[in-house]
């Protein structure tokens, strides 16, 4: 008889949303019962679709402070899931290890199992008639370098078996922290049919069917940063046979970070510029969710010269934030970067023999050779610190920003 699984990771209950800032009191509401209100939707879904257990793989919590706030709605929700018959396994991650921070909970339901730090253990069960075994293990510290994968016993005795890890599979690539790091291999080595994973807040599969590989993405977007964007929920699995489905998506975010991009080479006035990105960042486009926007306004048109001075600037940002905020639900403009250009043929500045030239050239040099990223470029303890105050944009953006606030500063405009 098959049955299904419900699998999330990085719920980060009770996130803080540091990187944004500025909201009125409506939108700071909303933003603080964001990721509460995400988990409310997860057992909420997984009572409704009758799935088996859940499997929750890591960064429970934000931080290894773990609010009361917090760690009474998870108690509560597991406690809900659990008088419906649905099983609870978890694993804590690099935000909320087991050996630092603290507990205000004294003691979960029967149904509910957290998996210890000294070792991997395997849980076994049955469901829809079928063996399953989950092995699991949860992080000690938070700075855990160890391969944890390599620990997981092989599969024996048959049916259905999963790993539940919090790891870093694809090392720098994917823009986390290199913690308990593996390789395909590793995964494929002990003969599971499903890894759950957490810690990439990007929902991928690395590998798909042999076994399955999965990383759900994290629970609700935190961040304007391209791995928050979109999106966000937990998946779906079903099992028939011992063999998983592909993981269905289901959609359980809150409030939604997005990026909007505008070109004005064909926008008249500000007046259009401005509805252009009111339809760009709807809810409406964005599954009915309140959204956190990040725009960028580049191209080049008679309106740059308009868009130069700081005060129109300001009044377009300040227009965009009080009517997105009067909106239901609400559009909260995180930030706008300009990138616009002078309308007609832009002067190739490289040519000449200035220090404008000499640092145009020096830019464009530097970029070209540029591979590393700012978890590169940082010590794994000072990421640990201040990784949620880096800029909220990728490596790529970021050098075009520097570079654009560089011409300004020695020519008045950027060309």
């Amino acid at each position: 008889m098959p049955f299904s699984f419900l699998h999330a990771a990085d719920l980060h209950l009770d996130t803080p949303f540091a990187s944004v800032g500025g909201f009125p009191d409506q939108v700071a509401t909303t933003l603080r019962e964001a990721s509460l209100r995400a988990w409310d939707a997860l057992v909420r879904t997984a009572i409704e679709r009758e799935v088996a257990f859940v499997l929750l793989a890591g960064d429970i919590y934000d931080g290894a402070e773990r609010g009361i706030r917090a760690q009474r709605a998870f108690l509560e929700g597991v406690t809900r899931l659990a008088d419906h018959g649905i099983r609870t396994f978890l694993v804590h991650g690099n935000h909320d290890p087991v050996g630092q921070g603290w507990t205000a909970i004294d003691g979960f339901p029967g149904f509910v199992h957290p998996f210890a730090s000294s070792k991997v253990e395997s849980i076994e069960f049955e469901a829809g008639g079928e063996r399953v075994v989950v092995h699991g293990i949860s992080y000690a510290t938070s700075a855990m370098e160890e391969n944890l994968s390599l620990r997981f016993p092989r599969a024996t005795g048959g049916g259905f078996q999963i790993g539940l890890l919090h790891a870093n599979l694809g090392g720098s690539a994917t823009g986390h922290q290199d913690y308990s790091p593996c390789s395909v291999d590793d995964l494929r080595r002990p003969g599971y049919q499903y890894w759950a994973l957490g810690h990439v807040h990007k929902r991928h599969n690395p590998l798909e069917g042999g076994p399955w590989v999965v990383y759900p993405g994290n629970l609700q977007g935190r961040t304007t940063r391209p791995s928050e964007q979109g999106a966000k929920g937990a998946v779906i699995v079903e099992v028939a046979n011992g063999v998983a489905s592909a993981p269905e998506l289901v959609i359980l975010d809150q409030v939604r970070f997005a990026d909007v991009a505008i070109a004005i080479d064909h926008v008249a006035d500000v007046g259009a510029l401005l509805s252009h990105l009111e339809r760009e960042a709807s809810p409406a486009r964005h599954d009915g969710r309140a959204m956190v926007v990040r725009a960028t306004i580049a191209g080049s048109g008679p309106l740059h010269q308009e868009l130069s001075s700081p005060r129109r600037r300001l009044e377009i940002i300040e227009e965009l934030r009080r009517s997105g905020a009067e909106s239901t639900p609400f559009v909260w403009w995180n930030q706008i970067v300009w990138q616009t250009r002078p309308a007609g043929e832009v002067i190739d500045i490289r040519r000449r023999d200035d220090f404008v030239s000499d640092l145009v050239r020096f830019m464009d040099d530097t970029a070209s050779h540029q591979r590393t990223t700012w978890a590169d470029l940082l010590p794994a303890d000072v990421l640990r610190e201040l990784g949620d105050l880096l800029p909220e944009a990728d490596d790529d953006a970021i050098w075009q920003a520097a570079r654009l606030a560089a011409l300004d500063a020695v020519t008045g405009a950027s060309s």
